[in-house]
């Protein structure tokens, strides 16, 4: 079993799968953990997408849950690529626990939406910008370990480039006034999200200074991730920095948020507008 580092939308996808064909054959957890001779909470593990797929495990839920051939053969068939580690996995030693779970479903998003109540959003910082927040916020690390953790930013980035998908950032002009790391990183900074800014994927608004309460006004980073899975929902991240993350899959929670960001977006000028100085 290889070690855990967050599923991947494949197996999550396969999870929803074999959790949705147990309760449409009515089968309750209890007589589901008793076919594979386990306790009811291993079987919820493999519904939520918590423990590694176990091929003999999946076929004898398969065959409890009287699924057809032609419903249980793709499952199958699809064990080997959803067991596989995320490509993020070889970053695991620069990664919190709620990391791994948000970036196992950012990797498949079309689309990621994000507010920041006070800085640049995590997916539009420069390097420098993103080191000097890791040293503050992780003042155990050492240089390499915050050179890891920069390292994969890069990449979460360069792999949404590159399948094309899109970012819509909001920030507040504040985020361009709190001075990281010095004036030379925070002009690397605007430069950057000026570039960003022209990119075909990529829209960010700015709240000026002087405008008016917004619905997210006063609320913690937020994520929304789309995901071209019709197993999957969209999904919130709530981030509440040195207290706790939360990746949310409610669907009228996710929606809430949804309506939050949307009218904040709406209050905020459009996408375009030249960065304030």
């Amino acid at each position: 079993m290889r070690a855990r580092s967050g599923p991947t939308v494949e197996h999550r996808v396969l999870a929803v799968r074999l959790r949705l064909l147990r309760e449409r054959a009515g089968v309750s957890l209890g007589t589901a953990a008793e076919a594979l001779d386990a306790h009811p909470a291993t079987v919820r593990r493999i519904e939520r997408a918590e423990t590694g797929l176990d091929a003999r495990q999946v076929a004898e839920l398969l065959r409890c849950y009287g699924a057809p051939p032609d419903v249980a053969e793709p499952i199958m068939a699809g064990l080997a690529a959803a067991s596989l580690p995320g490509w993020w996995h070889r970053w695991r030693d620069a990664m919190e626990p709620w990391q791994q779970e948000v970036i196992g479903v950012e990797s498949s998003a079309s689309l990621v939406r994000t507010w920041h109540p006070a800085l640049v959003p995590e997916l539009l910082r420069t390097p420098a910008y993103a080191a000097a927040l890791y040293r503050m916020r992780y003042p155990d690390d050492g240089p390499a370990r915050v050179e890891r953790r920069v390292e994969l930013l890069r990449e979460r980035r360069r792999r949404m480039r590159e399948r094309g998908a899109a970012l819509w950032a909001l920030l507040p002009a504040a985020a361009l006034h709190t001075v990281v790391d010095g004036r030379e990183t925070m002009a690397r900074q605007r430069e950057v999200l000026a570039e960003a800014m022209a990119e075909q994927h990529v829209t960010v608004q700015v709240v000026p200074l002087d405008h008016p309460p917004h619905a997210l006004t006063g609320m913690p980073v937020v994520h929304l991730l789309r995901v071209p899975a019709p197993e999957i929902g969209d999904q919130a991240v709530l981030e509440t920095p040195g207290v706790r993350v939360e990746l949310i899959d409610d669907p009228e929670t996710v929606t809430a948020h949804r309506i939050r960001l949307d009218a904040a977006c709406a209050a905020a000028p459009p996408a375009g507008v030249a960065l304030p100085d």
